[in-house]
């Protein structure tokens, strides 16, 4: 089994039901962000997992051909609530399991106004046992089912434990406050502790204020094999999955009492195997996203997740160890509670959230010194999917050289491999800078006649391995590029490059190949004298590189400047 990495992202933002677009709209926004943060194109994605409730056969297909028909196989996923974190978790295990080394995780909703309902009136409900058992124990009333099982489950806790009505508005209180910071969320506005108690009663201990809205919008997440995110230059910003696991409802979960009956067993069971498994402990976490559908649910998932012991999640919430500046930072998007809940988008939302707060990429939500992240995804009916996920390659990659050319993939077999060895060389014998007006870096994604592909990152800049172009062709295409033969206007107009990424930089190669042959022209003469001087075999220059009788690149990077200086 191989490592497993989420490399893109992206959401739409979460609206009211019949205030935005179409699915399609908010789907193929989440996709186009999550591929422009990845770095690739439709075509490197390999097959897709597409989860959603509300919708006919086929939805996912629909959403994905609006960025490109590339025949990938493409699987449509529900699992009610936690249908976004059962694609993600069918995604991270096709590229674990080396079905595919590019895949992506979809989810979406359009749902109607009001509450859930259930569509087939002809056939059995899949919750009916649940139907059944709390009909035997406390019969049924118009109320929506989800928010009668809650309910019960929370007035259970607090007979059980001693939990106070005022720890479930805490919950509340807190992701209203946290949504502030994020633009996403459906809900923004703060409110205090008092009006979410006051506000109005849905059922049960449940005010209005405790309760997620249903909601439209989309997420989706592309993740990566090792391989894939070395041979392209991911490493940076790859954030890792280090486990996720799924589980479905078990026997205890009809033991006839509510806690169970909403997911408790089943996110106690997982959450134990997915820290076996990555060898790590509750407490080793700092940021966290659950499901909280309901404030009661957040409050019973602290004590299944391992966050604090059972019947103790009154006192960690009065000890604030769920926000800002306490142990843990629980839901710093929000929560569904703030943030909204489109069923399908909500487990990939979650998980798009956690690598934003893994990269420090989360504003004024950031919590500081997130290194690893825990996911709690819950559908009823019943799965839940848990996960963890920490930045994986960041300690060997942040310290770039400002210069470089660099080959995550063996180059034997490429003709284009010593084209760029000798750049290599000119970027580090550019001791005027002269090359540091573009400040980019150039992606070359080259394919042989054969099919196999290569890469290639000419790094120009500081601090930064993602590339802001990319340029994808043929092998002898992007010789003729590099060698001055084709320009990028050209190769562009004529189909025979396909550019990704900053035109505008792209169209300044043609420059910096001007610029670069210069400096390798007085190179190359510094050397042919060098070799006549001590009657080394000469080098002969052949366009805009060497053909080798002696290669420059047997020089050692180190030893190549002192030999220029001190000639």
């Amino acid at each position: 089994m191989g490592r497993v990495f989420v490399i893109g992202v992206g959401m739409s933002k979460f609206v009211k039901p019949g205030t935005g677009g179409d699915y399609v709209d908010f789907a193929k926004e989440a996709l186009c962000k999550a591929l422009n943060d990845a770095n690739v194109l439709i075509e490197q994605i390999k097959r897709a997992y597409v989860g959603y409730v509300y919708g006919d056969s086929c939805c996912g297909q629909r959403v994905i051909y609006e960025s490109g028909m590339t025949g990938m196989p493409i699987f449509n996923m529900n699992n009610n609530s936690s249908s976004g974190g059962t694609a993600l978790h069918a995604a991270k295990e096709a590229v674990e399991f080396s079905i595919s080394d590019c895949v992506l995780a979809l989810g979406f909703e359009k749902m109607e106004r009001g509450t859930l309902k259930h569509d087939f009136k002809d056939r059995s409900s899949p919750l009916e046992k649940h139907i059944r058992i709390m009909s035997d124990l406390h019969g049924l009333s118009s109320e929506p089912f989800p928010v009668q099982l809650f309910s019960h489950a929370g007035m259970e806790h607090v007979k059980k434990y001693g939990t106070r009505l005022e720890h479930f508005a805490k919950i509340a209180y807190k992701n209203h406050k946290h949504s502030v910071n994020n633009p996403y969320a459906q809900c923004r506005d703060e409110y205090s502790l008092d009006e979410i108690l006051k506000s109005p009663n849905i059922f049960g201990l449940l005010t209005k204020l405790q309760c997620c809205p249903i909601s439209d919008g989309a997420a989706a997440a592309v993740l990566a094999s090792e391989h894939f995110v070395r041979t392209h230059g991911l490493e940076s910003r790859a954030v890792e999955v280090l486990g996720m696991e799924m589980c479905t409802d078990l026997p205890s979960s009809f033991d006839r009492t509510f806690i169970n009956l909403v997911g408790f067993d089943m996110t106690r069971t997982v959450a134990q195997r997915l820290f076996q498994k990555t060898n790590r402990k509750p407490s080793d976490v700092q940021v966290v996203e659950v499901h909280d559908c309901f404030s009661v649910n957040e409050l019973l998932t602290y004590e299944a997740l391992g966050l604090c012991e059972l019947g103790k999640a009154g006192e960690m919430i009065d000890r604030g160890d769920n926000t800002y500046g306490g142990k843990y930072v629980v839901n710093p998007s929000g929560g569904l509670i703030s943030k909204g809940h489109p069923l399908g988008a909500t487990g990939i939302a979650q998980c798009a959230e956690l690598c934003y707060q893994i990269r420090g990429e989360a504003g004024k939500r950031q919590v500081e010194g997130a290194t690893l992240a825990l996911q709690h995804n819950l559908g009823f009916g019943g799965a839940t999917v848990v996960a963890l996920y920490a930045l994986g390659m960041s300690s060997q990659y942040n310290d770039q050289t400002r210069k470089e050319v660099a080959m995550a993939k063996d180059e034997l077999g490429f003709t284009v491999a010593p084209y760029f060895k000798i750049l290599e060389q000119v970027l580090l014998l550019d001791e005027q800078n002269t090359i540091d007006k573009f400040r980019g870096i150039y992606g070359f994604k080259v394919q042989k006649r054969t099919g196999e592909e290569g890469y290639w990152l000419v790094n120009t800049k500081t601090g930064k391995v993602k590339p802001d172009v990319t340029f994808m062709s043929k092998e002898d295409d992007i010789v003729d590029l590099l060698t001055g033969k084709l320009d990028v206007q050209q190769a562009f107009s004529e189909g025979k490059i396909k550019l990704h990424g900053n035109i505008e930089l792209a169209l300044k190669l043609t420059e910096l190949q001007k610029i670069a042959l210069q400096q390798l022209v007085q190179s190359c003469n510094l050397i042919q004298e060098w070799c006549l001087r001590w009657r080394i075999p000469s080098i002969e220059r052949v366009d805009f590189f060497i053909i080798i009788n002696v290669k420059i690149t047997c020089f050692p990077k180190i030893a190549m400047k002192p030999l220029f200086n001190a000639y």
